[in-house]
């Protein structure tokens, strides 16, 4: 016998009784830091409406105050009399499942394209970094000091366990899953996989930004496919945001869910549509630098990218190999409405990584390892620039890229040079690239409002007005 659940996103109208600003002393410094405002968005979600749910029955998963907005579990038998809760705006189903349900159709869209074989020799991770010029970097000192970096993955198994992954490192994990084992158990090795490419040091292996801080985010759900992994993302980005972390690599994506009826079209990949999409453009507002990996779909009639990579204001990355060459399963845009999708390009076939078990040193394909190894280049190139803002940090390696003049819907922008993005003259002049994603919010009455492509659109992607 079981229980049957349905999970719902709530959003509600207001903020009413909300006192609490939801960011650490070190948060707080960052946003001075950079002249970066304290709005309604980084206050707590209304207390009050909290426990109003709560009182009908409903268990909170989690709170959004981006989005002003939880994620809550209701049986299904329970009724959620929204009509008679004026602060309750909209209210979206996002899964529907028994408890003691083990789903066996699970997604192979969004899950890593591994192929590890043990190389013959015991290192390749120079060339790897060679291809998007990041030795120099390195060579003056610039590993990742001073950035603290957060990955939101699936399973982290043996993390914990590896000495090339030292502690010390470490910021801190935490866990957004309804998963039952523990944090480093045995549901999936993916996020360790992504972590090793970019924090791992060993006498054979160096990633690419081993001197950065790091905190691991379980956001993906093993078992199932379905739009509350998506909450479970948004949340672990605005605990982020709250922790003062500068970057958030992520190698995961959404396009199509065990029940079908969630599926999103191409038509949604628009920068705006999906929660994560909202997300990751509010994330950017903030500070942080998202880096997203595109997706393995390339060879596929869908051959899409997926969101939340298809956020304006991050670096969606795709895969080539060593030689530059464009991986065959990298999936590629652009965007629906026409933006340059991926933005960059790093080493996402044969990869160098290392095994979770052993540590030895691997090979993999997918655009999730090309993901964090261009988030450890931004992290390197950000403790040489101190200084800058996330977003020009974001245009310095889009203008770095060997493409940029000439963009290609495979390559994106093409493969950054990570020493070309450090030498290059101060940007006050900033790119059409940036200035739009720099200045099309629009807050009203405490919400925010996106206009886009001469469009006001709400942050539920739905069209307000020309």
């Amino acid at each position: 016998m079981f229980t049957l659940l349905t999970i719902f996103f709530l959003q509600f109208t207001d903020k009413v009784g909300s006192e609490r600003v939801c960011l650490s002393e070190l948060a707080m410094q960052m946003r001075e830091q950079r002249g970066i405002v304290i709005d309604s968005m980084d206050y707590e979600v209304s207390p009050i409406y909290l426990d109003s749910v709560r009182a009908m029955g409903a268990r909170i998963l989690h709170t959004s105050r981006w989005l002003n907005g939880a994620t809550i579990e209701l049986p299904m038998d329970a009724i959620l009399p929204v009509e008679q809760c004026d602060f309750i705006d909209t209210m979206y189903v996002t899964r529907e499942e028994g408890t003691n349900l083990i789903c066996s159709s699970i997604s192979l869209r969004k899950k890593v394209m591994v192929d590890s074989i043990p190389l013959d020799i015991p290192s390749v991770t120079t060339e790897q970094h060679v291809i998007y010029n990041l030795l120099p970097l390195h060579q003056i000192g610039y590993k990742g000091q001073g950035i603290r970096i957060g990955l939101a993955d699936g399973g982290f198994y043996n993390a914990d366990s590896l000495s090339a992954l030292p502690r010390e490192k470490w910021l801190g994990y935490a866990d957004f899953t309804d998963d039952t084992d523990d944090f480093f158990g045995t549901t999936g090795n993916h996020g360790t996989l992504c972590l090793t490419t970019i924090m791992a040091q060993t006498e054979n292996y160096e990633g690419s930004a081993t001197e950065a801080k790091y905190f691991l985010f379980r956001t993906e759900e093993h078992y199932t496919e379905s739009p509350k992994e998506i909450d479970n993302w948004v949340a672990a980005i605005e605990m982020a945001d709250s922790l003062g972390l500068h970057i958030v690599s992520t190698s995961l994506g959404y396009t199509t869910f065990d029940n079908q009826s969630f599926n999103f079209a191409y038509e949604d990949m628009n920068g705006h549509t999906s929660r994560g999409a909202q997300a990751a453009i509010i994330a950017a507002r903030k500070g942080m630098l998202l880096v997203m990996a595109i997706g393995n779909d390339g060879n596929n009639a869908w051959h899409y990218l997926s969101t939340p990579a298809d956020a304006d204001s991050i670096l969606t990355v795709g895969a080539v190999d060593i030689a530059g060459d464009i991986a065959n399963f990298s999936s590629y845009g652009p965007s629906a409405d026409g933006r340059v999708k991926p933005e960059v390009c790093a080493v996402g076939k044969q990869t160098s990584l290392l095994n979770p078990s052993n540590e030895a040193v691997q090979q993999g394909n997918g655009t999730s390892f090309a993901c964090p190894l261009l988030a450890g280049m931004a992290a390197c190139l950000w403790s040489a620039l101190p200084n800058a803002t996330n977003m020009e940090i974001r245009e310095r390696i889009i203008r770095s890229a060997n493409r940029y003049a000439q963009p290609h819907e495979q390559y994106g922008y093409g493969i950054p040079n990570a020493w070309k993005a450090y030498t290059m003259e101060a940007m006050d002049d900033l790119s059409p690239i940036v200035k739009e994603s720099l200045h099309n919010k629009i807050i009203q009455n405490g919400r925010l409002y996106i206009l886009h492509n001469g469009y006001i659109y709400d942050i539920l992607g739905n069209k307000i007005a020309e």
